[in-house]
């Protein structure tokens, strides 16, 4: 089959999209893709840079736009046109059996019923089994074929309106076929597949964040964030699983058949079962339960209801709840096993946790040695001991955590853990959060090292600090630290000065496998142009918790010199703009303790200059300098800048008092745009932003020098 003329971009982007289109439904729906992951984001860039190309020919609903558009003020409310209400819950067999009884001797009673005989209905009552999947519900509003709005269940007459972050789901069609009803709501589930649960919380680990309890909190977290780019990492899924407003009114007859025309219109839905009798149902309530585990999202149960839209309106509801749909819970695999062991670990950002060594136990298809006790305040709450008998389960049936003592077990002879009162690797200070836990160890949340040169640490922070966009040592990436820190090394390599000590031990570095004259050359190279780095750059090297290059560039903005800084008080950096007292309590702890004291004098002593050339007193005092035309401005670069390196000159820019961005918004002053630069120049003429391209940025910047 021939494609689109290729000289014909309205008929090439149409082709695209249509195979974009098909390859999401061809993949979340049917679990049968025709495309791998590279294809398809290679004909998404195709799809990108003809839209870019053709701005006129560009649209909303392009599976380009999955990726989120800029930040949304805040959530709005909208109300649902049919209540989104809650289910009935249950946990045992026999009220399984009771609500199927029930549902006969009502159906049998309904006015409903003698249509159902009269239309052949091989029984008048069957009831549709699903699994219930543990995450968001959400309704999804779709008008004349289009999506056009997305709402959580809020208070189930009143949802959140999140479409843009619905949006970014690859799962959910933006459009439809035209044969679609003219108002179609479908109701379902948004959840955080496992795999992507599990890559989160090694992240937030990483980053010294407290970890999701499980993939439905991070998902409902994910859905409240402002900016539907951030959702968009976060790879959603979602599953069909009802209707809201449907007209005309009469588009399925039963639940399965409405399942069914939504498998046909590109949604994903999960494979129902059908039941008759209280017996069968509980059969598929029990098959399910033997293959939950391997969902690649969390299962909490089966939901439960009549198949007929008939006899469910002719069964009504209660003030809360649909009489015709019931929720069968699946406990939480629990088991119990000895507590041998409370160990603290320290992670990369020196927060310290404790983790708790089992007797081996087999739990929800696994075999568990380890579980989370999440901080110490938890630990004192549940007076947890080593030697205790203690009930494991796994949260979102993934993590496992424990839950707490054995109902009547023996106490071990051991007394109350205590959690360490410096850290356990370097001995170092700690600090606790919130800060008067010490008073009451049940509040805590936090405990810390505040040693950055923790060997716990050193390692991560070593590599962060020689990264391109902090020190920018050439040579000295994650594989040469790993290789000079290793045991058949003699070079020592543990703090942030040990690094510029690295050229007096030049023959153990030619030494080391893979290290030539010209490599260690260009190391050592590398290692003395990192000594002329300004504060900001070093500052933001160094890994001190809320200081990155924006904080660090506005920290040296403040402050003539590192003794300035070291001398200013939490007030001080208080009053620097976009800095809390929380923040400025953390920044003032960190660079009043001896470890940031000695780690900043050794820096010095090895010949790091600490040079200032941020510092901007005129904005102290006078303001701006009316002769320098980037003080105070808002700046994006967008396209192919031939004479400029991009790291270079958004130094050079925050040099002069300017602010660099990524984004267009209505805050950005001024747009300098290069060769094939795309939307962000469109959208800045659509908020009339002033514009200038490589000529009129050269001029400006030769004025003033």
């Amino acid at each position: 089959m021939k494609g689109p003329p290729l000289d014909d971009p309205a008929r090439l982007i149409h082709a695209l999209r249509d195979e974009l289109n098909r390859a999401n439904t061809a993949y979340y729906t049917h679990a049968a893709p025709f495309l791998t992951d590279r294809q398809y984001d290679e004909k998404l860039a195709r799809l990108a840079e003809l839209e870019r190309l053709h701005p006129k020919l560009d649209h909303p609903d392009s599976p380009t736009h999955r990726v989120g558009g800029e930040p949304i003020p805040a959530f709005t409310q909208r109300p649902h046109a049919v209540p989104m209400l809650s289910i009935d819950n249950t946990y045992n067999e026999p009220d399984v059996r009771a609500w199927v009884k029930r549902m006969h001797d009502a159906a049998a009673n309904t006015d409903a019923t003698p249509a159902l005989f009269a239309a052949n209905e091989s029984t008048p009552l069957r009831f549709a089994a699903e699994p219930k999947i543990d995450g968001v519900a959400v309704s999804l509003r779709y008008e004349n074929a289009r999506l056009v709005h997305a709402l959580t269940r809020g208070d189930g007459t009143t949802g959140d309106d999140v479409t843009a972050n619905i949006r970014t789901i690859r799962a959910v069609p933006l459009t439809l076929p035209d044969s679609t009803p003219a108002t179609l709501e479908v109701r379902g589930e948004v959840y955080l597949p496992k795999k992507e649960f599990e890559r989160i919380n090694a992240n937030r680990e990483d980053e010294g964040e407290d970890l999701f309890a499980n993939p439905r909190n991070a998902c409902a977290g994910t859905l409240k964030q402002l900016d539907p780019r951030e959702v968009a990492k976060r790879k959603l899924g979602f599953i069909a699983h009802g209707r809201g407003e449907v007209s005309p009114a009469a588009y399925a007859a039963t639940h399965s058949a409405f399942l069914d025309k939504l498998a046909s219109l590109g949604f994903p839905v999960n494979p129902i079962t059908l039941c008759d009798t209280a017996e069968s149902v509980l059969d598929a309530i029990k098959d399910f339960d033997k293959k939950r585990h391997d969902a690649p999202y969390a299962v909490d149960g089966m939901v439960v209801r009549v198949d007929s839209y008939a006899l469910q309106s002719a069964l009504g509801t209660t003030s809360k709840s649909p009489r015709w749909v019931i929720a069968f819970k699946y406990p939480a695999e629990r088991k119990a096993t000895t507590l041998e062991k409370i160990e603290a670990q320290v992670g990369k950002t020196g927060k310290i946790t404790p983790r708790a060594t089992l007797a081996p136990v087999s739990l929800a298809g696994t075999t568990v040695r380890h579980a989370t006790l999440h901080n110490f305040g938890i630990v004192r709450q549940k007076d947890l001991r080593e030697g205790d008998r203690v009930i494991v389960e796994k949260a979102g049936e993934i993590i496992p955590q424990v839950i707490g003592r054995e109902d009547n077990s023996a106490r071990p002879a051991k007394g109350r853990f205590l959690p360490p009162d410096h850290c356990p690797e370097c001995k170092g200070e700690i600090e606790i959060e919130p800060p008067d836990a010490s008073g009451s160890p049940e509040l805590e949340t936090t405990r810390r090292c505040v040693n950055p040169e923790c060997p716990a640490q050193v390692r991560e922070k070593l590599i962060w600090f020689t990264g391109r966009k902090q020190m920018d040592i050439e040579g000295l990436g994650e594989k040469t630290i790993d290789l000079i820190r290793s045991n058949d090394s003699t070079i020592p390599l543990n703090t942030f000065a040990d690094i510029f000590r690295l050229p007096d031990h030049r023959p153990a570095l030619l030494a080391l496998d893979r290290m030539g004259e010209k490599k260690a050359d260009n190391l050592i190279a590398g290692i003395d142009a990192a000594k002329s780095r300004p504060v900001s750059r070093v500052l933001a090297s160094m890994g001190i918790r809320h200081v990155g290059g924006s904080n660090a560039k506005l920290l040296a903005r403040r402050f003539a010199t590192i003794d300035d800084l070291l001398a200013a008080k939490p007030e001080d950096l208080e009053s620097i703009e976009g800095f809390g007292p929380i923040r400025a309590e953390v920044i003032a702890r960190y660079l009043h303790s001896p470890a940031g004291r000695e780690t900043i004098a050794a820096l010095r002593a090895v010949g790091v200059t600490f040079d200032n050339p941020d510092f901007r007193p005129a904005e102290q005092a006078a303001g701006p300098d009316p002769a320098n035309p980037f003080t105070g401005k808002t700046i994006v670069l967008t396209g192919t800048l031939a004479n400029f390196d991009r790291q270079t000159l958004t130094e050079q820019l925050e040099s002069l008092g300017a602010k660099v961005t990524s984004s267009v918004s209505k805050k950005t002053h001024l747009v300098i745009a290069g060769e094939s630069a795309g939307s962000k120049l469109e959208k800045a003429r659509e908020l009339n932003i002033e514009l200038w391209d490589e000529a009129a940025l050269a001029s400006a910047l030769a004025k003033l020098t």
